[in-house]
């Protein structure tokens, strides 16, 4: 059935409906990236897009946030059709890239509070989301600190609670803990599976480490642009530890 919400955006579903990539492929010229991918991820569920290095995965990233566009097939945030209604369906998106994008002469308050203008929040609506998100993450203490002063975890927080200001329905995560060590690889993971299940956010988490993903969540394997298993976690891997049927999977050898 569809609706509309309010402002003229057509909507697909309801309005917290999660992520729908529908046989979305891509080509970088003759090099085929993505090969008729489709997944849907509900509300409230964490779902780990598992791929070694060139598995797609930053290419399907790329699609998801309209950095490139496609014909072939059909990405839906929230209900939001990405190639009818992107303003609306990147409105419902947080997202975290593999890159630092933080500016490091300003403060962690200050980082956010530009993002929010960006979002056309200000006053005291803004201060009041950018406590919240700090909060959220635990480092609302450090809000006055310059991010140039933060370690690698703490900076990736900032970004999380960046991207969490105006209230996504939908969070991306893109290796969202390279470069940092296992303790805090650790800490940025069990944040975000936290805030998963306690904010009811459809989340997307690419990596190549297997030990980000958790026996309860939903489990995507895309290797040279296909995807080659998806399904719950646990239920995937059966006896085996999760490295072991990641490999055996993609056929890469240990």
């Amino acid at each position: 059935m569809l609706g509309h919400n309010g402002r003229g955006g057509r909507l697909d579903s309801v309005s917290n409906s999660g992520l729908s990539v529908t046989s979305v492929s891509y080509s970088y010229g003759t090099k085929q990236a993505l090969d008729d991918v489709s997944f849907d991820v509900a509300p409230g569920q964490f779902a780990a897009l598992l791929g070694p290095n060139g598995a797609g995965k930053s290419t399907l990233f790329s699609l998801l946030t309209r950095l490139f566009t496609t014909r072939d097939g059909t990405i839906r945030i929230a209900g939001f059709d990405m190639a009818k209604s992107p303003r609306q369906a990147l409105e419902k998106m947080g997202v975290v890239f593999q890159s630092q994008t933080l500016d490091l002469d300003l403060t962690i308050r200050q980082n956010l509070s530009y993002f929010a203008a960006l979002h056309g929040l200000s006053g005291r609506n803004a201060r009041t989301r950018i406590d919240r998100a700090l909060d959220r993450l635990q480092i609302l203490d450090r809000a006055g600190e310059k991010a140039r002063n933060l370690n690698g975890g703490h900076r990736r927080r900032t970004e999380i609670a960046r991207a969490l200001i105006h209230d996504p329905s939908v969070l991306l995560l893109d290796e969202a803990t390279v470069g940092l060590d296992a303790a805090a690889r650790q800490s940025i993971t069990d944040h975000v599976h936290r805030l998963c299940a306690e904010e009811n956010l459809t989340v997307l988490w690419a990596t190549h480490l297997t030990d980000e993903v958790f026996d309860t969540d939903q489990l995507i394997v895309l290797h040279q642009g296909r995807i080659l298993d998806q399904g719950l976690c646990a239920d995937l891997r059966g006896d085996l530890p999760l490295k072991d049927y990641f490999l055996t999977t993609t056929g890469i050898p240990a």
